[in-house]
């Protein structure tokens, strides 16, 4: 099967998607299990990708999606996708926390990747090679 059903029936989870998908977008990381995280995890590259394409398809479809939530959908097109330009997919990360104490599933920590940190770690390998070369001549 492509996608995990978490134990609930098709409107309840999609529901369930689309306001943990919301959560995600608008304070930019959320704690929950790391199967409902995998799974959110492919709506939140989904919507980054329609606010990266920007037409009124993209718009509406994100829209219908998030329950019609204008401020999250603005956020999307606005912020995010500005964010994102320059990077192909793996918008989130997923960082592993402990089990919780009731059910003992795994908590994880979905969160947006920050794209400041991305260029300066590449800056920096940039650096490091040309000072290894420089190194080497002498």
């Amino acid at each position: 099967m492509a996608y995990r059903k978490l134990g609930r029936d098709n409107k309840h989870r999609r529901s369930m998607l689309a306001t943990l998908t919301k959560q995600v977008v608008n304070n930019e990381s959320i704690t929950t299990t790391d199967t409902r995280a995998k799974e959110v995890r492919k709506f939140v590259d989904k919507m980054i990708t329609y606010g990266k394409k920007g037409d009124l398809v993209s718009r509406r479809k994100a829209l219908a999606f998030l329950h019609n939530d204008k401020a999250t959908v603005d956020k999307i097109f606005n912020d995010l996708a500005k964010r994102y330009e320059n990077r192909n997919g793996g918008y989130t990360q997923i960082l592993k926390l402990d089990e919780r104490r009731g059910d003992h599933a795994l908590m994880v920590i979905l969160r947006l990747v920050s794209e400041e940190k991305e260029e300066t770690k590449k800056e920096d390998k940039k650096e490091k090679k040309t000072k290894r070369t420089k190194k080497e001549d002498k």
